[in-house]
């Protein structure tokens, strides 16, 4: 890495070594080694890579919010402390920005539109909005009248284009929160932040579980935007009546989804944008901020600190300090093509947990081990259709009961299925297991409808299918396959060994296994 990080304190962190300074110093030196990628005015950080779908221009902007929702979380968790002088950056970022939207030059942030037209700005507004609403006394309160009257102008646009179909809803929703904590809402911003509101009590499936739009789609944005959003809006506005609603929601989401990391702090790898690394952790932290929780805050660090550590000591960071598109390092099958060089800096919802000031027992408590390191234990969530099995050592060679995380395993239900997670370094999900299909046996390989092989075929080494159409999916776990089809009653997820399935292709690098939606009815994905 390019920085130094505090010395480890195994005293109060026996699991990861990490502490709040930690987390303070990460903020700080990612923010920093972007920030020499900014334009002049600062409006745009324009990061290498491939850009994405959405152009250079969008991908500046991009740069710019994602790494502004970072220096917000840093500087509000420590009361207005600034080190590193980073708010009139980009206080100054802001004003360039907005002066000329839309203008193709140096600094102008292009305009928000329909998701149709030109969509990613709207996701970047609600990162502005809220980075602004976090750092209100710092920034945005000393801010020319003129500079917020065009912030203003320019964030609306959020608020009267259409989002796409599914947790977009709350980015218009987080942009009138904020409008309406700096006394400049009205009938527009009110009627933003109850669609979204409606939509999401539309969208709730129980067990904490939320579809992300119509149908059954579940991956990492359950806890990084279908709960973040919401009931961080309502702990800012100190809205009880909407937590005593939604804080449940989380507690029982977390219940679940505090066995989905690994004990070397791996998060389950499933779903779109994984490129965001630690922000798997973000509702964690926020539970433990708000109060809504069913783990220990001791558990809860060790959750953050060890999803944050995981990645760091796998090299997501490169020479330069910046998070390349990737998983550990660039990957280019993990990504998507909205992905672009600045989208990985939506990790920076992980910091959520800075908000929770140095005082607070998720900061005070001594570490405790994480849920999947507890007794074994099952559990199926009926809502996302996972059956989620922790074990201390699952069967595969060299493994026992009680093993330590470097003995465990995960791997396909049912005996014989090939062990994976063998090296400390390509481990995934150490010490649980995701399945389908009765507990002791080994589903059938079966084929849903139109799962034909004709001349010329070659499938993909994982493909989630739904009724329209098929969206395929790399698998980066070498001499794997995962056939997913659509059999009412049966099994869904079904891993096989690559050699016994001719034709099938995987990837070379190690490390990742992505995992289904949902077992009934077919698999669906949701729109990106």
């Amino acid at each position: 890495m390019m920085f130094e990080l505090p010395p480890e304190d195994r005293a109060l962190s026996p699991v990861t070594g990490y502490t709040r300074d930690h987390w303070e110093a990460l903020a700080d030196a990612l923010v920093r080694a972007a920030r020499r990628c900014a334009t002049p005015g600062g409006a745009l950080l324009d990061l290498p890579g491939r850009p994405s779908s959405s152009g250079t221009r969008s991908d500046g902007l991009e740069g710019y919010a994602r790494t502004f929702l970072a220096v917000a979380f840093r500087t509000a968790g420590a009361q207005g402390r600034d080190p590193l002088g980073l708010l009139e950056r980009y206080a100054d970022g802001l004003a360039a920005g907005t002066r000329t939207p839309g203008r193709e030059d140096a600094e102008s942030w292009p305009l928000v539109l329909d998701y149709t037209v030109q969509g990613q700005p709207m996701v970047e507004a609600a990162s502005v909005a809220l980075a602004l609403r976090l750092t209100r006394r710092w920034l945005w309160d000393r801010l020319d009248g003129a500079v917020q009257d065009r912030a203003e102008a320019w964030l609306r646009g959020a608020l009267r284009h259409r989002p796409v179909p599914n947790n977009w809803y709350l980015f218009p929703l987080t942009v009138a929160g904020f409008l309406d904590s700096v006394g400049r809402g009205d009938g527009e911003t009110h009627g933003a932040v109850q669609r979204g509101l409606d939509l999401l009590e539309a969208w709730y499936r129980g067990d904490g579980w939320y579809s992300d739009g119509e149908g059954r789609a579940f991956d990492h944005y359950n806890g990084w935007a279908l709960h973040f959003y919401p009931v961080l809006h309502a702990w800012l506005a100190d809205d009880r009546h909407l937590l005593e609603l939604l804080g449940p929601r989380l507690r029982s989401h977390l219940d679940g989804y505090g066995l989905l990391f690994g004990s070397d702090g791996a998060p389950v790898h499933f779903g779109r944008s994984l490129t965001y690394r630690f922000a798997a952790g973000a509702a964690v932290g926020l539970g433990a901020l708000t109060g809504h929780t069913p783990l220990p805050a001791g558990a809860s660090r060790t959750l953050v600190s060890g999803c944050l550590r995981h990645f760091l000591d796998r090299g997501a960071l490169d020479g330069d300090g910046l998070l390349p598109p990737g998983w550990y390092g660039p990957h280019e099958a993990t990504l998507q093509g909205y992905s672009g060089p600045a989208s990985p800096y939506w990790a920076s919802k992980a910091f959520v947990s800075l908000l929770a000031p140095a005082d607070h027992p998720l900061w005070t408590r001594c570490e405790e081990p994480p849920p999947v390191a507890g007794p074994d234990r099952a559990l199926a969530l009926r809502a996302p259709g996972l059956l989620i099995q922790t074990t201390g050592g699952d069967g595969g060679p060299g493994a026992r009961a009680g093993a330590r995380a470097a003995g465990h395993r995960v791997h396909a239900p049912g005996a014989g299925a090939p062990a994976l997670g063998r090296g400390r370094r390509d481990g995934h999900l150490r010490g649980a297991r995701l399945a389908r299909g009765a507990a002791g046996r080994r589903p059938p390989v079966r084929r849903g409808p139109g799962d034909r092989r004709g001349p010329g075929r070659r499938r993909s080494p994982l493909e989630l299918r739904r009724p329209s159409h098929t969206h395929r999916l790399r698998s980066a776990l070498p001499g794997l396959a995962a056939r997913y089809g659509r059999r009412s009653g049966r099994p869904k997820l079904l891993i096989v060994p690559a050699a016994n399935r001719p034709g099938l292709r995987t990837t070379r690098q190690p490390r990742t296994l992505l995992l289904p939606y949902r077992m009934s009815r077919g698999n669906t994905c949701s729109s990106p």
